[in-house]
């Protein structure tokens, strides 16, 4: 699934661009031993970018924004031009959970700082040594000076906050999706935040649907006859996706853009944030 508008790529079409001066690899984690992880074992030439550090820019509270805000563009260019992208570069990212992760989340950031060529391995590093690619544990030589990438001042994809999702629960023109597992969205247990539960009026379509069992995406067209009877006929703008703290509801933003859809509003803050500030809460049972 590489061809046309996809922002997917098979693992068996990057041997060929290993070594190609104008393909940047990345590899993004998170999780406290992600780095750890890379060193272990990553696709050779693939740079690492961490989720925690690079990714977001955390608050001293998640109730401000959740446990994964966006940082900065500035920082965030900065990072990238550090790691020679520019403009013109073929960008090619992956991570250790099938795309659904960190990939996804520097995914979004790339194409919301307007760049043009971004793709993520589809299936991740699983596909990846599935297809018998290089894993080395050496890293690759770093750019002799940091190239300069034009700044963008905001994100330019759209995106929602806290006060506007609050509005759009009390309306029946908006939709709110929330992709996290079917037993967090019903309430039953929380592994990660506080409290348990959803958002009021959300649906629940989690991320792992976009997926076969070998991990990688199902077809464009089993995408779009997934959200199509949910999706047909509304206006994007009008439909927010989250998920527990920004990150893997931007696997669904990349599935929707795969099945044919514009970009809907990502909520950053996500559960992380809204579960954080009393506000209200539903469960499976309460619906």
């Amino acid at each position: 699934m590489d061809k046309g508008h996809s922002s997917l790529i098979d693992a068996s079409k990057v041997l060929e661009l290993i070594g190609n001066e104008e393909v940047i690899f990345i590899d993004a984690r998170g999780g406290k031993d992600a780095y750890e992880n890379y060193l272990k074992g990553h696709l050779k030439g693939a740079n690492f970018i961490d989720l925690e550090r690079e990714l977001s820019e955390k608050t001293n509270d998640a109730k401000d924004g959740g446990r994964h805000p966006l940082p900065d563009t500035k920082k965030f260019i900065d990072t990238i031009s550090s790691l020679g992208v520019i403009p013109s570069s073929k960008v090619i990212i992956y991570d250790d959970k099938s795309g659904a992760n960190a990939a996804s989340r520097l995914w979004w950031m790339m194409k919301s700082i307007g760049h043009k060529d971004v793709k993520v391995i589809d299936g991740g590093l699983t596909s990846i040594i599935k297809a018998g690619l290089p894993i080395v544990t050496d890293l690759p030589s770093k750019p002799l000076t940091s190239n300069l990438y034009p700044y963008k001042y905001v994100w330019e994809l759209p995106t929602i906050d806290l006060k506007d999702v609050q509005k759009a629960t009390e309306t029946k023109d908006c939709i709110i999706i929330d992709v996290r597992e079917n037993y967090r969205y019903r309430g039953e247990s929380e592994p990660i935040d506080l409290i348990a539960g959803h958002i009021p009026t959300s649906i629940n379509i989690p991320y792992i649907n976009n997926l076969d069992d070998e991990g990688n995406f199902v077809s464009s067209d089993k995408l779009k006859q997934l959200y199509s009877k949910y999706l047909q006929d509304k206006n994007l703008n009008k439909v927010i996706i989250h998920c527990g703290s920004g990150v893997t509801a931007c696997h669904t933003i990349l599935a929707l853009q795969e099945a044919g859809f514009s970009t809907p509003l990502l909520y950053v803050g996500s559960w992380s944030e809204w579960s954080r500030n009393e506000l209200p809460i539903e469960k499976e049972d309460e619906c």
